[in-house]
């Protein structure tokens, strides 16, 4: 088992906990945000939204939820990881029988006012248990395949329940996300090779069992051209878009495509087409290079940390969020087919907004510990 943070015992007070946070990587997050806002304002061709106000109480109470998580212990999260991922799995559950449906799909938990994606947490929990797991074994324990059928089959169970909903983009999140944190934890490159063998064989079989929509999607990726005017409208004009900025855009609130309303889905998955043809290539490059930042800042978290589950969960949160910028983006490109994945902390929305910024809180509480840990700690974290 990895060593601690800190030795047992030792009270941190609250002031030093909130000194220790780590405010480069809230900065660049809060940076982030606002680029987003900013874009949901020009989508509103420059007058008032309420989608703007909307977006800002929620990153607000996002930011609340980051410092919350950050301010707990760390050690708490490590014990709380099992429960909270067999919480977020019984929410997952529960869509099939009282969620709400939109777009084909039945992925909402509705409370009231509030809509709840529990597949958004469940991302959250699934490293959170990961994390747990291999914490949790000796530290001499040769790594086997025995290892690795608790991790496989807390991966696989949200998995078949968001293939039901369907939710074939985030069950794909989900495995990818797994498999990631899987090979962080040690897990031998063997193991890949003969499951990537079996995928790329099983594909034939896969195909008879997508859903009509989803082969029209895979379809459209392949020949946009075939039907422009239906299946293909957005990927076609989302390339117009990314095309029509060239190299410094045509200027914040003047983007033809955007104000036009030829965007499809401007708010959401498609806002990356807005930011480049509003502030072309060199706008794109900003934003990723702050994607970069973020990442880089939670990598050296877990670089620095000294425990196994600090490692393992900082690591898994930044695969995370790494896997939704490349999935969006390479959606809007045309990389990939249409997935309606949003882009982080950019695209309007509640629940994926209010579940990565509680996962860099998590990463946060990992900075927190061990930035105040002392050096001489030898303490198992429990």
């Amino acid at each position: 088992m990895a060593t601690g943070f800190s030795p047992r015992g030792r009270k941190i007070s609250l002031l030093g906990r909130v000194a220790a946070l780590h405010f480069p990587l809230l900065a660049s997050l809060l940076l982030i945000a606002a680029v987003g806002i900013l874009m949901l304002h020009s989508t509103a061709a420059g007058g008032e939204s309420s989608r703007v106000a909307a977006q800002t109480a929620r990153l607000g109470v996002g930011v609340l939820l980051l410092l919350l998580a950050a301010l707990v212990d760390a050690r708490l999260w490590l014990r709380a990881a099992y429960p909270l991922y067999a919480l977020a799995l019984l929410l997952l559950g529960l869509v099939e029988f009282a969620g709400s449906q939109s777009m084909g799909a039945q992925r909402w938990l509705r409370v009231g006012a509030l809509s709840l994606q529990p597949a958004e947490m469940m991302k959250i929990t699934l490293v959170l248990a990961l994390a747990r797991y291999y914490h949790m074994l000796p530290a001499d324990m040769p790594v086997r395949f025995s290892n690795l059928l608790v991790p496989l089959a807390l991966i696989a169970m949200p998995i078949l329940l968001l293939l039901r909903q369907p939710d074939l983009g985030t069950a794909l999140i989900l495995l990818l996300l797994g498999a990631g944190v899987l090979f962080l934890a040690g897990a031998r490159y063997r193991y890949f090779i003969a499951a990537g063998f079996l995928g790329l064989a099983s594909l034939p079989l896969a195909w008879q069992f997508l859903h009509a929509y989803q082969k029209q999607r895979v379809l459209t990726f392949l020949f946009p051209e075939q039907d422009p005017m239906g299946a293909g409208y957005h990927i076609l004009q989302s390339k117009i878009a990314l095309g029509a900025g060239g190299l410094f855009g045509r200027g914040y609130l003047r983007g033809s495509q955007n104000h036009l309303d030829f965007l499809p889905e401007k708010e959401t998955d498609f806002i990356f087409t807005v930011l480049a043809e509003e502030m072309g290539l060199v706008g794109s490059l900003a934003l990723m290079a702050l994607y970069v930042l973020a990442l880089l800042l939670v990598f050296l978290v877990a670089a620095r940390s000294s425990s196994h589950f600090g490692r393992i969960l900082a690591m898994g949160l930044g695969v995370n969020f790494f896997l939704h910028i490349f999935a969006n983006i390479a959606m809007v490109t045309g990389l990939i087919p249409v997935v309606g994945m949003p882009l982080p902390l950019v695209s309007y929305g509640g629940s994926a907004m209010a579940a990565l910024l509680l996962g860099f809180g998590l990463v946060m509480s990992v900075h927190i510990q061990q930035a105040i840990a002392s050096p001489t700690a030898s303490a198992p974290l429990r």
